[in-house]
C-alpha cells in the first residue's frame, strides 16, 4: 500500500516534469536578489514615513514559500530567506494566463525568485505585486505540517535543515551563538592576545583527563589521537615567546552523553605569559560581562527560571568550603582513596571503584557542588592529585593555584597558575601513569612538551571556556544539542 509520503513524492515529480516540459530549468545557476525581505519591508516602512513615491519600490527577492492561498485571478504566497517573511501578490492578468497557470505546480517548500512593486493591501500587510517570477529549486520532500511544526527532537537535530525552516525560534539560536564567539574573540584580540591553530591530530592525547578517540595514519603508519584539549600545543607557543595566545578550536571526548556533554564541542583555551589565576579571574568576569553586555544589551540574563548577574566581582569559595558546605564532609580529613571512598559510601553515594582520590573529590563537586551554585562562582584550590599541570598554590603544597567557574548550576571555565618547572612535571606524570592501570582518564606522559619546558617557561596563567555552555547561559538553553547544529547521535539501523 503507497504511503502519503510516497503519494506527495510523486506528486511532485510529476509537477517537476510539467516544469521541465515547459522548457523551465527549475535548479537555475543564480537569481539576482536586489534586497531582503526585511530589508524591503524597511525600504517601504521608510518610505511611506518621508512620503515618498511608494510605487516606484521595485524589488525583486527570493525565498522558500511557506504558505499559498489560491483566489480566482489572484494568488497570494508567503515567501521566507534568512532575514523574515514577506507576502508575494500574484494577478492572472498582469502576468499572464500561461504564467498564472505555472503557480499550480509550486508547492510548500519550493525557493522562488519575484520582481515587482511593493504595496500594502487593504488588510495592511506589506507586499510585492508580482509581474514576473523564476523557479530556482523545485522540493521533492514536504516540510512538516504547518501548524504542528517540527515537534520531533530527536528530527530536529538528525535533519537541523528542516529544523531551521520550520521552528522561527531555532536560526536566532545559532546566529546568537555567532555573535557570541565573535564578541569573545573580539575582547581577546583587543587586549593584546593572538589568535592561533593548534593540531587537532596529535601523537599524544594529552592537556585533560579524559580518554580520546583514536584514528590511524596510514602513510605514516601511525596511531593519531584527536586532541582532547588545545592546552600543551598553546604552552609551547608561550615558551616560544607569544606572550598572550588563545585558540577557539573543537576538541574531541569519547566519553559518554547527556545534556550538557557532546563527544565533540568547542573549547576557547587562553594562555597569558606572566600572569597567574588572580589575574585570569579578573580576565573571566571582564570577558563574560563584556559578552553578554554585547550581544544581550545587559548584565543580567536569565537562565533556567533564574536570574543571574555577571556584574563583578564574582563570589570567591575554595573548595574545601564549598564540598564541606554542601556534601558535609572535610576531603583533608581523608588523604588517602580508600578512607575518602569508604566515607562516601557511608553518606549513600554510589563509588566507582576504579576512581582515585582526585577523581572522587571531582564527583563530590558534581554530585553535591555544583547544582547550589548558580550565580557566577569561582571554587579555587583543588588538591594537586586533580590537576596534574597546575601550580602549588602558595602556603599549602597539599592543593594548587586552579579554580572552575560555575553559573547556573554548570561548569563553565577552568584555568590554573601553570606548572612551569619540568622537573615536577615529569613527576606530576610518572605519578599519574602509576594510576593509569586502574583508571584510564588519567594525564599520559608528553615528552616534546617536557622538553618545551625545559627551555623555560615563564609564569603563566592558562583558561579554558567551554564555548557551547557559554552559549546555553546566554541562549537560557538546557541541553546542549539546542546549541550545536549538528549534535551527535547513535546512527540510525
Amino acid at each position: 500500500m503507497t504511503s502519503r509520503l510516497e503519494r506527495v513524492v510523486k506528486q511532485r515529480l510529476e509537477k517537476l516534469q510539467r516544469i521541465r516540459a515547459r522548457g523551465i530549468d527549475p535548479y537555475p545557476h543564480s537569481y539576482h536578489r536586489s534586497h531582503t525581505a526585511q530589508e524591503a519591508l524597511a525600504i517601504f516602512r521608510q518610505r511611506e514615513k518621508s512620503s515618498e513615491a511608494v510605487s516606484a519600490v521595485k524589488v525583486s527577492l527570493a525565498g522558500r514559500i511557506t504558505a499559498s492561498r489560491f483566489m480566482g485571478k489572484v494568488a497570494f504566497l508567503d515567501i521566507r530567506d534568512g532575514s523574515g517573511k514577506i507576502q508575494l501578490y500574484f494577478g492572472r492578468d498582469p502576468l499572464g494566463e500561461d504564467k498564472y497557470k505555472l503557480l499550480r505546480d509550486l508547492d510548500i517548500g519550493d525557493i522562488i525568485g519575484a520582481e515587482g512593486k511593493l504595496f500594502q493591501t487593504k488588510s495592511g500587510e506589506i507586499s510585492l505585486e508580482v509581474n514576473d517570477f523564476t523557479i530556482l529549486s523545485k522540493s521533492l520532500q514536504p516540510l512538516p505540517e504547518k501548524w504542528h511544526g517540527m515537534v520531533d527532537v530527536e528530527k530536529r537535530y538528525r535533519q537541523r535543515y528542516l529544523d531551521l525552516i520550520t521552528n522561527e525560534e531555532t536560526k536566532p539560536i545559532f546566529i546568537m551563538r555567532s555573535r557570541i564567539i565573535a564578541a569573545v574573540r573580539h575582547f581577546l584580540n583587543e587586549r593584546g592576545f593572538v589568535e592561533v591553530e593548534t593540531p587537532a591530530l596529535q601523537p599524544q592525547a594529552g592537556g585533560a583527563l579524559a580518554q580520546p578517540f583514536i584514528t590511524h595514519h596510514h602513510a605514516l603508519d601511525e596511531d593519531l589521537y584527536l586532541r582532547i584539549a588545545l592546552e600543551l600545543h598553546l604552552k609551547r607557543l608561550i615558551v616560544g615567546g607569544l606572550d598572550k595566545v588563545y585558540e577557539i578550536g573543537r576538541v574531541f571526548r569519547n566519553e559518554g552523553i547527556s545534556t550538557k556533554h557532546n563527544p565533540e564541542f568547542t573549547m576557547l583555551e587562553s594562555y597569558e605569559a606572566y600572569a597567574d589565576y588572580n589575574d585570569v579571574m579578573s580576565l573571566v568576569e571582564y570577558m563574560f560581562l563584556t559578552t553578554a553586555r554585547e550581544v544581550l544589551g545587559k548584565a543580567e540574563i536569565s537562565f533556567n527560571g533564574q536570574l543571574i548577574d555577571f556584574t563583578p566581582p564574582w563570589p570567591r569559595l575554595s573548595l574545601q568550603e564549598a564540598v564541606g558546605n554542601y556534601c558535609g564532609l572535610d576531603f583533608e580529613d581523608y588523604p588517602d582513596t580508600s578512607s575518602l571512598r569508604s566515607r562516601m559510601m557511608e553518606l549513600g553515594m554510589e563509588v566507582d571503584p576504579a576512581k582515585q582520590r582526585g577523581r572522587l573529590i571531582d564527583e563530590l563537586i558534581s554530585t553535591c557542588v555544583e547544582p547550589n551554585l548558580i550565580q557566577p562562582t569561582f571554587l579555587l584550590d583543588y588538591p594537586v592529585e586533580m590537576s596534574p599541570l597546575a601550580k602549588r598554590k602558595r602556603g599549602n603544597e597539599r592543593l594548587v593555584e586552579r579554580f572552575e567557574v560555575f553559573i547556573g548550576g554548570m561548569e563553565v571555565a577552568n584555568a590554573f597558575t601553570e606548572l612551569n618547572d619540568p622537573l615536577e612535571q615529569r613527576e606530576r606524570f610518572r605519578r599519574q601513569l602509576e594510576v593509569r592501570a586502574v583508571d584510564a582518564e588519567v594525564e599520559t606522559v608528553d615528552e616534546d612538551f617536557l622538553l618545551a619546558l625545559e627551555y623555560g617557561m615563564p609564569p603563566t596563567g592558562g583558561l579554558g571556556v567551554g564555548i557551547d555552555r557559554l552559549v546555553m547561559l546566554l541562549t537560557d538553553k538546557q541541553s546542549i544539542r539546542e546549541v550545536i547544529l549538528f549534535p551527535q547521535l547513535k546512527a540510525k539501523q
